[in-house]
């Protein structure tokens, strides 16, 4: 097998369980107080330093179009969930801050998603196997070209 088959397969591979991974999660997924998207950004709030990002910061890391993005937290600020603020370093950027009561429907949502994650990827995988996969995740992801 070639470089570049073998390269296909381990990417068709991930996706496609990735997808069917997705799936049953969001068939799963706890959406009463907030959506998988507005999750996905209150999630990646939640990990930041201060619990603030940059707006541009924020669409590098969501899977959504900027547009989208800029839409989701306009949402989210409405409900209280986040703040919108000045960037004290560059007048033109906007920060985005996650609030307490953002925090607290995270957390909330995030333990019900959790258990979810371990019931479907916990049990197919054993914890050798999960450690591994989070290694060669973050691999890849550290080693992918920027732009």
């Amino acid at each position: 097998m070639s470089d570049e088959a073998r390269s296909v397969a381990a990417w068709e591979a991930l996706f496609r369980a990735q997808v069917a991974i997705m799936r049953l999660l969001g068939a799963d997924f706890p959406n009463e107080d907030i959506s998988f998207n507005e999750y996905d950004v209150l999630f990646t709030l939640s990990r930041a330093r201060g619990r603030s990002l940059r707006l541009r910061e924020l669409n590098k890391s969501i899977l959504l179009t900027q547009p989208s993005v800029s839409r989701l937290v306009d949402r989210l600020a409405a409900r209280g969930l986040v703040e919108k603020l000045p960037d004290q370093r560059d007048a033109r950027g906007t920060v985005i801050r996650l609030t307490d009561a953002g925090y607290d429907v995270f957390y909330r949502v995030a333990h019900v998603h959790g258990g979810s994650i371990d019931r479907i990827v916990g049990t197919a995988l054993d914890a050798d196997e999960l450690a591994t996969l989070t290694a060669l995740c973050i691999k890849l992801r550290a080693n992918l070209p920027t732009g």
